[in-house]
C-alpha cells in the first residue's frame, strides 16, 4: 500500500512540475532587499515577466542649464525612442502658422506664459501620434497643475508615465555653463563655449548667422530663475515620488550622469542600448540642446 501511495505522489509531482515549468520560466524573481535603490523608487512587484517589455514613457526634469538636451540626445542615440520638447513644438506650430501657433505667438509677443490647456493640447496631439511607441518628454510639465492634467490625459489614452528622471547638477556648475552659452534665436540651437562651441566663433554652424547672448544669462538674473524653478519643481518631485516612478541622477558633467540613466533604462525596461556615441556640437544643436 505504501509503495502504491509513493508512486501516485511521484506521478502527481511530475505532472505539477511540467504544468508549472512554463509559468516559472516566464518570470524572474526579484529580491527587494537587494534591489539597487534610487531616491523615489521602490520595489513593488516580486515577479516581472521577462518576455514583456514596458514601453518607455519618460519625463526628463532638471534645472535650466542641467543638460536635459544633452541627455535627451544621448538617450535617443542609444535607444529607440522619440523626444518631445515643448519648446520645439511651440516653434513648429508658429512656423507652420497653425491655429494654436498663432495663439502661442500672441502670448510670446506679450511676454506671457502659454496657457496650460494649449500646452496640454499640443503635447497630447504629439503623444497620440507616438502611441504604442517609446517617447521622452522634455520641458513639460513645469507645474503641479500641468502634471496632474497631463497624467489625466495620458491615463485616458492608455500610455501613462512610467519613469521620471531628475537631473541634479551643482549650482556653481550650472552658472558657469550659462555664462558660456550662446543662442541662435531663429532655430533655438544652443552653443556652449566650454564643451560644444560653434565651428566659427559667434556664428551658427548651419546658417552662418550671428549668435546672441540671452539677456537673462547673467549670474544675478539666473540665480532668481533657479530659485523660481526650485519652488515650482519641489511639488513636482514629491508628486512623482509618491507614484514610485522618480529617480535622481547627480553629477557635474553629462558623462557622470548618463551612465546612471542608461543603467536604469536597461534594468527597468529590459532594453539593450545601441553603441554609445558622444554627441558632437552640430548634432546636439540640431536637436536644440538647451544645456
Amino acid at each position: 500500500m505504501r509503495s502504491i501511495l509513493t508512486n501516485l505522489l511521484q506521478q502527481k509531482n511530475v505532472r505539477y512540475v511540467k504544468s508549472t515549468a512554463t509559468v516559472i520560466n516566464r518570470y524572474v524573481i526579484f529580491d527587494c532587499h537587494n534591489k539597487k535603490k534610487h531616491f523615489g523608487s521602490t520595489c513593488v512587484n516580486h515577479a516581472s515577466p521577462t518576455t514583456e517589455k514596458l514601453p518607455m514613457h519618460i519625463l526628463l526634469l532638471g534645472s535650466p542649464g542641467a543638460g536635459k538636451g544633452t541627455q535627451s540626445f544621448r538617450i535617443q542615440k542609444n535607444f529607440d525612442i522619440s523626444a518631445i520638447t515643448s519648446g520645439n513644438l511651440l516653434r513648429q506650430n508658429i512656423a507652420n502658422g497653425t491655429t494654436v501657433g498663432k495663439l502661442v505667438a500672441k502670448h510670446m509677443e506679450h511676454g506671457t506664459y502659454v496657457p496650460d490647456d494649449i500646452m496640454i493640447e499640443l503635447i497630447a496631439e504629439e503623444l497620440q501620434r507616438l502611441k504604442h511607441q517609446n517617447w521622452l518628454l522634455d520641458g513639460f510639465p513645469r507645474t503641479i497643475n500641468q502634471a496632474t492634467a497631463l497624467d489625466d490625459n495620458l491615463n485616458l489614452s492608455g500610455q501613462p508615465l512610467n519613469l521620471v528622471i531628475n537631473l541634479h547638477v551643482p549650482e556653481e556648475v550650472i552658472l558657469q555653463r550659462i555664462m558660456d552659452r550662446w543662442v541662435h534665436v531663429p532655430s533655438g540651437r544652443v552653443y556652449n563655449l566650454s564643451y560644444n562651441p560653434p565651428k566659427i566663433h559667434g556664428l551658427d554652424d548651419i546658417t552662418g548667422e550671428k549668435l546672441t547672448k540671452r539677456t537673462d544669462d547673467n549670474p544675478e538674473t539666473f540665480k532668481i530663475r533657479l530659485q523660481k524653478h526650485h519652488a515650482l519643481t519641489e511639488p513636482l518631485l514629491e508628486y512623482y515620488d509618491k507614484q514610485n516612478i522618480l529617480i535622481n541622477c547627480t553629477g557635474r558633467t553629462s558623462d557622470e550622469i548618463y551612465p546612471q540613466i542608461e543603467s536604469e533604462l536597461i534594468a527597468r525596461f529590459k532594453v539593450i542600448p545601441h553603441k554609445n556615441q558622444v554627441a558632437t556640437s552640430t548634432e546636439e544643436n540640431f536637436l536644440n540642446v538647451a544645456a
